[in-house]
């Protein structure tokens, strides 16, 4: 492979929005987590919650600051990478971006400080307000985002005029596509899954190392519970955004189905290994009919192959179809944790089960490596385009760059972002090995959560609703 300026530009962009998008990932979940935590403390007062709060908000505190020193070079990269980009779809993309600073950086700048410094400066209720207003800050960032991608993965509602310039004619169109509402809850739901098990995978490693074990119990359950709930619906809008894949980019949907000749009716692929040059797939196990019952609900459907495309028009194969597997197995995994863990936690089971602890602490991850190759699937499978259909990523990328200056900024990139991430991460893992502050527990360790208790003030209590 031509180690290119092209190229390089690809790849730093790559990294460093996967990098980012880790710390958003965790972020947007975890403010609504927050906002949740907060609402059944004043609805119960019950101390369990705001020991989870206080310590789940440091946490969130080093997160949010990692996502929005790793982020801040995203749009520098628009300017110094993508120029041609830039000037082309600016008169789209521009306002895009400013409504997101205009929305989402508004509410998060004016009310995150309340949220950290505010507790014993207003009122419980107003203190609630300004998380909830964080969590809407978030979520208006994470739609402003999607708006913005979904319009360069379908472009509607503009017109190219004279010098090639991108020319919003229906911002209605752009900003209520059916595609945006598809792949907005698509990530809202990935973000808030990916928090669920972080916290549930939390829980449960407390509960392996005996220790805070109210806690512990209360952090898998509503964890678990939460995943139980939006792991379905996740599936559901990821059959929902790969309808518009069907439809709007077929050339994407062949690559990630693995299809290289038009079938009627088609297999499904479970698993090869594509060729590219024989264009084939080695090592193939299918199953027939399947992939028309995805692809059109119907079993003698005609689905497009990637040969029906010039080979310039493809997009890699090997990334979208084995990242689309992944993410898919991901899924999977969480939907068979969160229900079989909700309901043993029903049956008041969690803390029997050692190794379905087990497997909770080591899930942790897989909302992230879903999230990461989601958006793997959807980037790579749109190439050769950067706006889908209209303008190619070859012509997107400045003219005038040079191999030795990407290659020198991709290393600074590497080099910074890894110090500056190691970091982070080193100090979220000691808070998070330290856990919730001990001094105020209903329970002492080891002792029966089911009898009467007392809380502080002096009233008898009982156990909290998420400890068994």
């Amino acid at each position: 492979m031509e180690i290119s300026a092209l190229f390089l530009s690809r790849l730093q962009f790559a990294f460093t929005v996967s990098f980012h998008i880790i710390f958003p990932a965790f972020t947007l979940g975890l403010a609504a987590w927050l906002t949740f935590l907060e609402a059944i403390s004043l609805w119960t007062g019950r101390p369990l919650y705001r020991r989870l709060f206080d310590f789940w908000l440091k946490i969130f505190a080093v997160a949010f600051g990692l996502g929005v020193v790793t982020g801040i070079v995203m749009a520098f990269q628009f300017g110094t990478n993508w120029s041609e980009l830039s000037l082309r779809t600016g008169p789209i993309q521009g306002p895009l971006l400013g409504y997101e600073s205009f929305t989402a950086f508004a509410l998060e700048a004016s009310f995150f400080g309340v949220m950290i410094f505010g507790r014993s400066r207003v009122p419980p209720w107003l203190y609630w307000f300004a998380c909830a207003m964080v969590t809407s800050g978030t979520s208006l960032s994470s739609f402003w985002i999607m708006v913005n991608n979904s319009w360069m993965q379908w472009p509607v509602g503009y017109e190219i005029d004279a010098n090639g310039i991108f020319v919003a004619t229906d911002w209605a169109a752009i900003i209520f596509s059916p595609v945006v509402w598809v792949r907005f809850p698509h990530m809202i739901f990935a973000a808030y899954i990916t928090t669920s098990f972080c916290v549930a995978a939390t829980g449960a490693w407390y509960l392996l190392d005996r220790r805070l074990r109210i806690e512990g119990v209360a952090m898998v359950r509503m964890g678990l519970g939460l995943a139980a709930v939006l792991v379905p619906l996740q599936l559901f809008f990821g059959h929902l955004t790969g309808d518009y894949v069907h439809d709007k980019q077929p050339a994407k949907f062949a690559a990630i189905e693995g299809r290289w000749e038009n079938e009627k009716p088609a297999s499904e692929v479970l698993i090869a290994l594509p060729d590219e040059a024989s264009e084939t797939n080695k090592y193939e196990v299918s199953i027939p009919y399947l992939g028309s019952l995805i692809g059109s609900m119907s079993l003698t459907s005609e689905e497009i192959g990637l040969k029906s495309f010039p080979r310039d028009e493809r997009p890699p194969v090997l990334i979208p179809f084995f990242a689309f597997r992944i993410m898919v197995g991901c899924g999977l995994l969480m939907l068979g944790l969160a229900w079989y863990g909700t309901w043993l936690g029903f049956k008041a089971k969690l803390t029997d089960q050692r190794w379905l602890n087990w497997c909770i602490f080591l899930s942790f991850p897989l909302g992230f490596i879903a999230t990461l190759t989601g958006w793997f699937t959807a980037e790579v499978g749109r190439q050769p385009w950067a706006v889908y259909g209209v303008l190619r990523t070859a012509e997107a990328v400045t003219p005038s760059l040079t191999v030795q200056q990407v290659a020198i900024s991709f290393t600074a990139f590497a080099v910074i972002y890894s110090s500056i991430s190691v970091a982070g991460i080193a100090y979220v893992y000691r808070m998070l090995r330290a856990g919730p502050e001990e001094t105020h527990h209903e329970i002492g360790e080891g002792a029966n959560p089911k009898r009467p208790l007392a809380v502080p003030g002096g009233s008898p209590g009982t156990a909290p609703d998420f400890a068994e």
